[in-house]
C-alpha cells in the first residue's frame, strides 16, 4: 500500500479508501453484508495496509457506522492507526430537524455518529450534500465548532457544483473558521464531468479528491452488459445505477475490456489504474462486497498506465448531464 497527503493537509491516507455502505442492514439494499460477513473484507483491507475508511450516518440507519467502529476497534490496536470518516445531511430520523445541514442537525449527528462509532472523534467530517434550506455561514460555523471541540480533525465536503464549494471555502476563510479539505465527489471513466471546474479548484485550492462510485457502481468492472444482461446481485437490483449510466457510456467499458485482456488483468483494477493516476486524486473510495474486489483495489495502486493507454481509455467519453449533486 503506497500513502498521501489528503490535498495540503497534514493528514496522510492509505491510496485506497474502503468504503463501508456495503456493510449494515440488507433490510435496506439485499446486496448489503451482515457485520459477520464484513469482517473478512475488512480484515483483508487492514493486513494490506489501508487505514482509510468512509461511511456515513444514514447508512443502513446508522448500522453502517455501529459496523464500522466494531470491526476497526478490533482490528486495529490503536484508533490512532487509522482515518475515519462519515458524513451528516440525509434524514436520520423523521423530525423536521433530523436532516440537513442547520447547526442544531449538525451538533446533534456528530455526538449520535461518534456513539455509533465507538470512539471519541472522527478523523474527517463530511457534509454529504450541499443544504439549500441552510446558510453557507451557519454550517461553516457548526463544522468549526465540532472541530475546535475536539469531535472531528478535519472537514470535508461532497458532490456539489464548484460555485457552492468555493463559497462555502471562502466563507470560512474569511471568518477564520475550518476549511474543507477534502472532495467526495462522483468521479470515474464514464463520469468525468468533474474535471471540468471542481477538480481544477480543488488542485488550485490544494483539496484532496476522494472519489465515489469509482468503477461507476459496477459498470467499469463488467457486472453489467449493454443487452441489459446483469452478473451480481447488486446490478441486478441497483435501480439507481441505471438511472445514472447511458447507453453510451458501453463504449468506454468496450475499451476498458479490451486493454484489460491485452494486458491480462481484471478490468476494475485498469479503471482504478486510471483514476489513480488523475491530478488531485487521494483515494478513490471503493466498496467491497467480496475480498477479491477489494484485492482488485489493492493491486491498481501498481498498475501504471502509458500515455497512449490513457488516451485510450479516455477517447470514447461523451458529456454527461450532471450527476450526483
Amino acid at each position: 500500500m503506497r500513502y498521501v497527503k489528503l490535498g495540503s493537509s497534514g493528514l496522510r491516507v492509505s491510496r485506497i479508501c474502503l468504503g463501508m455502505m456495503s456493510y449494515g442492514d440488507p433490510r435496506s439494499w439485499e446486496w448489503i453484508l451482515r457485520e459477520d460477513a464484513a469482517e473478512p473484507i475488512v480484515r483483508r483491507a487492514v493486513e494490506a495496509g489501508v487505514t482509510f475508511f468512509d461511511t456515513a450516518d444514514m447508512y443502513s440507519d446508522g448500522v453502517s457506522e455501529e459496523i464500522t467502529g466494531r470491526l476497526l476497534a478490533k482490528l486495529f490496536a490503536r484508533r490512532d492507526d487509522y482515518v475515519l470518516a462519515t458524513k451528516v445531511y440525509f434524514p436520520t430520523g423523521r423530525g423536521p430537524n433530523d436532516r440537513g445541514l442547520s447547526r442544531k442537525h449538525v451538533l446533534a449527528a456528530i455526538d449520535a455518529s461518534l456513539t455509533r462509532l465507538g470512539t471519541d472523534y472522527v478523523d474527517l467530517y463530511q457534509i454529504h450534500r450541499w443544504d439549500h434550506e441552510t446558510p453557507i455561514e451557519e454550517t461553516m460555523e457548526a463544522l468549526h465548532d465540532v472541530v475546535r471541540a475536539g469531535k472531528a480533525r478535519y472537514i470535508g465536503a461532497s458532490s456539489m457544483y464548484a460555485w457552492q464549494f468555493a463559497k462555502a471555502q471562502h466563507t470560512a476563510q474569511t471568518a477564520g473558521w475550518t476549511r474543507f479539505v477534502s472532495m467526495q465527489n462522483h468521479y470515474n471513466l464514464v463520469y468525468r464531468e468533474e474535471e471540468r471546474e471542481m477538480i481544477p479548484l480543488c488542485l488550485d485550492q490544494g483539496v484532496g479528491v476522494i472519489p465515489w462510485s469509482p468503477l461507476a457502481r459496477g459498470l467499469l468492472t463488467g457486472s453489467r452488459w449493454r443487452d441489459g444482461r446483469r452478473r451480481t446481485v447488486r446490478s441486478g437490483s441497483d435501480l439507481l445505477a441505471d438511472s445514472m449510466y447511458e447507453d453510451a457510456d458501453f463504449d468506454v467499458v468496450d475499451v476498458v475490456r479490451a486493454l484489460a485482456d491485452e494486458r491480462g488483468l481484471p478490468p476494475a483494477q485498469l479503471a482504478l489504474a486510471w483514476l489513480l493516476g488523475r491530478s488531485g486524486v487521494a483515494a478513490p473510495i471503493v466498496g467491497a462486497s467480496k475480498v477479491r474486489h477489494l484485492d482488485d483495489a489493492i493491486a491498481a495502486v501498481d498498475v501504471s498506465l502509458s500515455g497512449e493507454e490513457a488516451a485510450r481509455l479516455e477517447a470514447p467519453y461523451l458529456p454527461h448531464r450532471i450527476i450526483g449533486h
